[in-house]
């Protein structure tokens, strides 16, 4: 996905990734980063031994082994090694992260919290290392490499032709964020950082990328982004020479002003106002993003064979999830129903056409803009990254449109559970504002998710038996969120 408008290729400065500079890179930063790396909130192996730590790629986007006063940045690819015989699933050869590190004589106290800690040995010998995001001069600096196309070492920056990217705009660090990083640059832009990456170009590049082909309006279109490139990075393209590039970062404008979904839900619940108007909008909108994903990138059928191992597929997680959390088990018989269903409706003749998605879709993955003229709002849809705990191949893979639509009517249910005091007005609140976006969808896409009730009814228990999983590892107070929503669909009449 790099910029082919007269890219200028830089001058690579990798002293530090060249043996046996990189080795001696490593060995310096090995026993900082390890530790260092399972505090982070976007670090995925928590609970899993880390075995140590590879070197992929490091690239010296300004000077850090020079002398002077002047912070450097550092960029690294970081492969972690599972201990042997930790008893997880974790990838073999370990999973691979993006690291910017910021390099200095001494760090100033505002950046104290940001330290990973000084090497005493190696190029950095003495020099504090830090998370350079935390820095605004270093986060200004990675901006204004992103305004230029073209390489540095093993890293390729790509610019949308026609984007304008102003300089010099401050750099602030967004908080609450737990699989990746983002920096917002004045009130024009914000960027993206993966944290962990993998061989092919992310959804969050690639979907929004051809949505603004396509002349969407529903999604901000990519002003820049850039991706690491070098032999070995991952599989080849297309069966040819290339390997597949890694997608590291995405610049996009930022809605200065909007507000998300799941907070505007709160706010109705909190207030008891009516949700439904914004509810049905919000079906529109989703359904012209389907629409034009659907007209730019290839779709496909599913018929008899492919639903019957969908379906297969859902039971076994059904029997899995029941056996971790026995509060499932009662309704194992009822949430069956609704996956044979769908067996059922495949051995009749039903297909399902399947597209590309956005994958994770709920209430937080969706700003409302206010009109600067007042003429109503407008929603916006972000995230394409689809779930990360996913490997990218199937994130990247086609599915029914249905399973985003059952992703936004189980986050209505998760929203109308915050409310305090529960009872049979929030239950309607989730109830109205369900049907009032599959209305909205039905308007705009033509087709009724509704009626297709066979597909509704199985991806939404399936998403409902997912969250009951998680829920029970992760947040058990949250259990009774999904656990609700398992015992109606789990009625005989779904």
């Amino acid at each position: 996905m790099s910029d082919s408008s007269a890219p200028r290729t830089a001058p690579a400065r990798l002293p530090l990734a060249d043996a046996p500079q990189g080795n001696a890179l490593l060995r310096s930063l090995d026993g900082l980063l390890s530790r260092w790396l399972p505090g982070q909130r976007w670090f995925a192996g928590k609970g899993r031994p880390l075995g140590g730590l590879t070197l992929v790629s490091a690239t010296e986007l300004t000077p850090c082994t020079a002398g002077g006063q002047h912070p450097g940045l550092l960029h690294l690819l970081i492969r972690t090694r599972p201990a042997d015989g930790d008893g997880t699933q974790a990838p073999p050869s370990g999973d691979c992260y993006q690291l910017l590190l910021g390099v200095r004589p001494a760090l100033p106290p505002a950046l104290g919290p940001a330290l990973v800690g000084r090497p005493t040995e190696g190029p950095l010998r003495g020099r504090a290392v830090y998370e350079a995001l935390h820095d605004p001069r270093l986060a200004g600096l990675l901006l204004e490499r992103m305004r230029t196309p073209g390489t540095l070492g093993t890293l390729r920056f790509g610019r949308a032709p026609e984007a304008a990217i102003p300089a010099g705009l401050p750099a602030r660090l967004l908080t609450g964020e737990q699989s990746n990083s983002s920096v917002v640059y004045g009130d024009a832009h914000v960027l993206k950082l993966f944290r962990r990456v993998s061989p092919g170009v992310n959804p969050d590049l690639e979907l929004p990328l051809a949505l603004a082909a396509a002349g969407s309006d529903r999604v901000p279109a990519p002003a820049a982004w850039f991706e690491a490139v070098f032999p070995g990075s991952g599989s080849k393209a297309g069966g040819g020479d290339a390997p597949e590039p890694l997608t590291l970062g995405v610049l996009a404008p930022f809605l200065a002003g909007s507000t998300d979904g799941w907070q505007l839900a709160l706010q109705s619940l909190g207030h008891r106002t009516d949700f439904t108007s914004a509810s049905h909008s919000l079906g529109r909108a989703t359904a012209e993003v389907h629409t034009a994903l659907a007209a730019a990138l290839p779709t496909d059928v599913l018929r008899r064979p492919q639903l019957e191992q969908t379906a297969t597929g859902m039971i076994e997680r059904l029997t899995e999830a029941t056996a971790a959390v026995p509060a499932l088990r009662p309704y194992r018989a009822g949430l069956r129903r609704g996956y044979e269903a769908l067996a059922s409706y495949a051995r009749r003749g039903g297909t399902c056409t399947v597209q590309r998605l956005h994958g994770d879709l709920h209430l937080g993955q969706v700003l409302l803009t206010p009109d600067p003229r007042g003429r109503g709002s407008h929603w916006s849809v972000i995230d394409f990254e689809g779930e990360p705990a996913r490997p990218l191949t199937d994130r990247r893979r086609p599915g029914p449109p249905v399973r985003d639509i059952a992703g936004m009517l189980r986050s209505f249910d998760y929203a109308a559970c915050q409310h305090r005091t529960g009872g049979p007005w929030v239950e309607e609140w989730s109830r109205a504002n369900r049907v009032a976006y599959c209305r909205g969808y039905a308007e705009a896409a033509g087709t009724d998710p509704m009626e297709q009730r066979e597909l509704l009814l199985a991806y939404e228990t399936d998403k409902a038996v997912y969250e009951v999983l998680y829920e029970a590892r992760h947040r058990p107070a949250w259990l009774h969120v999904p656990m609700a929503a398992i015992r109606r669909l789990a009625e005989p009449a779904g």
